[in-house]
């Protein structure tokens, strides 16, 4: 990526103090020189932890706030020039018992970002995804594909301000809060059996860096209403588990209140207008024949009808030999 397209712009991430908005500010802050780099958030405890890891660096700010108040997110979108948007309610079980809550953060949080990065003139927007916003089968997944929605149509009506939406979506992201391996390693720590939803489940493998990377492509190459999806392993469950927590017994306890067997980042339903390209795919919107649209293509390969990127149908697989060498270089970071 282009040094320039950063240095010395402005950049806002919602739900910046999650595992996320924490790693790729390191990176940014690593490889970039932005003039700012502003966490917005609503939890001012995480902010006050994450203020001691950039206390000398006065590119960072911070800024508290939620994507739910759409004049906060205008006074803090002043002068910015690219958002990323990790905010989200997301824990699955939580938003099938919160359904209004999960809606008023995840679509009505969505449409307010898209308001105000229209008014405020932000150039380019990143929303982040996930596999359950493709088929949902639970509510989360549903808000999060009404937001993807939201994002690419905001293309069509950020007019003169030429504000860029586009996506990114990947699946598990491994060590990340919340995520099983943290959980699936403490448990073992404490010689506890591990809970297995079924022996038969699978679960796409990406790692944070390798998120942060698929979001500055986006920002990089998005020309509007794109939504990126990262090549990555799966792995089953079962192996996950015996891989982190070697020792530890199993208990089957069932698949969870709107929980997936097997997570899918495309459907055959977007296989019309998905392409690919060599570490990942593009889905092109079906509005406005952006999917024929040469600049937005970019040489890509048009896939088969009816194809389907699922986990357990993929060609990648993660072994246990390679998360093994990935705990063992990150393990003081999930613990």
């Amino acid at each position: 990526m282009s040094k320039k397209l950063i240095n010395g712009k402005s950049i806002l991430v919602t739900g910046g103090t999650g595992s996320f908005g924490t790693k790729f500010c390191e990176t940014v802050l690593k490889n970039y020189n932005p003039a700012r780099l502003i966490i917005f958030s609503r939890d001012e405890m995480k902010q006050w932890e994450m203020q001691a890891n950039f206390e000398n660096d006065d590119r960072v700010r911070f800024f508290i706030g939620d994507v739910r108040d759409s004049d906060r997110l205008g006074i803090a979108l002043r002068g910015v020039d690219y958002v990323i948007h990790a905010a989200a309610q997301k824990i699955l079980p939580i938003a099938e018992y919160n359904p209004f809550e999960c809606v008023k953060t995840n679509i009505n949080g969505a449409s307010n970002i898209i308001d105000q990065c229209i008014r405020q003139g932000v150039k380019k927007v990143v929303a982040l995804s996930t596999d359950k916003a493709s088929s949902p089968c639970n509510l989360y997944g549903a808000t999060k594909l009404v937001s993807d929605r939201l994002f690419i149509a905001g293309n069509s009506y950020s007019g003169k301000s030429g504000t860029i939406f586009s996506v990114v979506r990947y699946g598990n992201v491994m060590g990340s809060r919340g995520s099983v391996i943290p959980f699936f390693y403490k448990l073992g720590q404490e010689g506890k059996d591990i809970p297995i939803t079924d022996p038969e489940m699978t679960r796409f493998m990406i790692s944070l860096e390798q998120g942060i990377d698929l979001v500055i492509k986006s920002l990089n190459e998005s020309k509007g209403g794109e939504i990126f999806v990262k090549k990555i392993p799966s792995m089953n469950i079962v192996d996950i588990a015996n891989t982190v927590a070697p020792d530890a017994k199993h208990k089957i306890i069932g698949i969870r209140p709107g929980e997936k067997l097997h997570e899918e980042m495309i459907a055959k339903t977007d296989s019309a207008q998905t392409f690919e390209y060599n570490d990942y795919y593009k889905i092109l919107p079906s509005i406005y024949n952006w999917r024929s649209d040469p600049k937005r293509l970019k040489g890509g390969k048009k896939v088969k009808n009816n194809f389907q990127y699922a986990s357990n149908t993929n060609s990648k697989w993660m072994t246990s030999r390679i998360l093994t060498k990935w705990l063992n270089n990150n393990i003081g970071k999930i613990q």
